[in-house]
């Protein structure tokens, strides 16, 4: 197991474990952020657990052109009187994203640090987020990472209404230009959305 000091740097993706873990230690500070996506690393881990940096193989991604949006869905985006917005107030979703309750999750892995990290991220220019109003209020959202390469890195996403996130990525991605959205990891919701694995060295190919 790779442990990284203050030096800015990662051992090659090749050397991950099976269930990809790559490294522990380092910071959440901009520059190595940003050579983690670059490099197709995220971090991940709970509270009281040392920075844990990821490269999974497979990759879970959705290819915009693939994107399924059911007929209910469509209904909702029609008349669900949602107002969406990005990077109108990318703390407080990400911070909605901290506290939302997920089923068979007993904590969060959105820590106060990684909070901290994202917002600076945010102000480099580099995270984004993506809101859903409904009557004034925030209902939904989601935050990720854009490198400029076309790849969007999604990180988290919260709903206090039903549909409410999954109208937060279906919008995003039909109103921008990204040839992929990292979803990191297998979730069924995510599949029913028109996710799908790919090789690790193929989304590789992609950021670069």
């Amino acid at each position: 197991m790779h442990i990284l000091g203050s030096e800015i740097w990662f051992p090659p993706v090749s050397q991950a474990k099976e269930d990809g873990l790559l490294a522990i230690g380092g910071d959440l500070l901009v520059p190595r952020l940003l050579l983690a996506y670059q490099s197709g690393i995220f971090p991940w881990f709970e509270v009281g657990q040392p920075i844990m940096w990821w490269s999974p193989n497979p990759r879970f991604v959705l290819f915009p052109e693939n994107l399924k949006v059911s007929k209910s869905m469509k209904q909702v985006l029609r008349n669900a009187h949602f107002t969406v917005s990005i990077n109108q107030d990318f703390n407080q979703v990400i911070t909605e994203c901290a506290i939302a309750k997920r089923s068979g999750q007993a904590g969060t892995w959105i820590t106060n640090g990684m909070i901290t990290a994202y917002n600076n991220l945010h102000k480099a220019g580099y995270a984004k987020s993506v809101e859903v109003w409904q009557a004034g209020n925030l209902v939904g959202g989601l935050n990720g990472v854009d490198l400029g390469n076309g790849v969007f890195c999604g990180e988290s996403m919260f709903a206090k209404v039903s549909n409410a996130s999954k109208v937060a990525l279906i919008t995003f991605i039909q109103n921008t230009n990204y040839k992929l959205i990292d979803c990191q990891v297998y979730t069924n919701h995510l599949e029913r959305l028109g996710a799908e694995a790919i090789s690790r060295e193929a989304f590789l190919n992609f950021l670069k």
